[in-house]
């Protein structure tokens, strides 16, 4: 489905009914990452789950956005536009970057928040990229031109998480605007507020994440006094991938949590 937020198109899928939950993919892919992942372990809750695609990336446009805090007023207009109710809003690496940007902005449209694996205005320290499982056959299920891509993202390297790569990464990231990311990356900084946010909160980080490692998540903890932190052994930043039964545990307790707060 496709809407139009202020001039720009936006693509979303949507499953289920009941209260919105809005969730924001990472950079360089589209909204079937975020989908699958979320899909696979919260299959039926009771929840209106929108997926949209992130401006310049998937099948929406980018026109005239210049940095990513017009990224988080884009947002606040499409979750007023389709949701029309304060939403659970998770975020996934630079999606929860612009999670925690719209949510300082227009904390009256969150409901709660979830942060997986966030990304932050710049990088702090990470781990070495070091491969925690590596099954003989994993690349089996993978073309050899997205062998690389897999083993970059990925610290658990099984059959199973070759073909989420390949089913729900991959397609992604041939449908990114370049042009549009560098203009809108260029605009990186997000203005986050001077406060935190105080409604329901999920943190989570792998252990073994060299894209954007741990210890930030770690440091999100003072900011979020109703926040559940967990930091993940043997995962990295696919962790969504990597260990589905800890994340849906924990996507599920916070969803608990969150629908049943004021």
């Amino acid at each position: 489905m496709d809407s139009q937020v202020d001039g720009i198109s936006v693509h979303h899928v949507e499953h289920g009914t009941g209260p919105p939950l809005v969730a924001l993919h990472g950079a360089g892919v589209d909204h079937r990452e975020i989908e699958a992942a979320v899909e696979a372990v919260v299959p039926d809750v009771g929840l209106r789950r929108l997926y949209p695609d992130l401006p310049g990336m998937g099948r929406s446009t980018a026109d005239g956005l210049t940095s990513n805090d017009d990224v988080v007023t884009l947002l606040a207009g499409f979750i007023e536009r389709l949701a029309g109710e304060p939403v659970l809003l998770l975020g996934h690496s630079y999606g929860a970057y612009l999670a925690r940007g719209l949510t300082a902005r227009r904390p009256d449209l969150v409901r709660g928040l979830a942060l997986v694996c966030p990304l932050g205005e710049r990088t702090g320290q990470v781990p070495e990229h070091e491969v925690v499982r590596q099954d003989d056959d994993a690349h089996d299920q993978l073309a050899p031109e997205q062998r690389a891509g897999f083993d970059e993202y990925f610290v658990v390297r099984t059959r199973t998480t070759a073909r989420r790569y390949r089913d729900h990464v991959v397609p992604g990231t041939t449908l990114v605007d370049e042009a549009a990311l560098e203009r809108v990356f260029a605009g990186w900084s997000i203005d986050l507020g001077a406060g935190g946010y105080d409604g329901p909160t999920l943190i989570v980080a792998g252990r073994r994440d060299s894209t954007v490692g741990c210890a930030d998540a770690v440091g999100l903890l003072g900011q979020h006094p109703n926040a559940t932190l967990a930091v993940v052994e043997g995962a990295g930043h696919a962790l969504v991938h990597e260990r589905p039964e800890v994340f849906g545990a924990l996507l599920r307790e916070w969803i608990n949590r969150a629908r049943l707060s004021p």
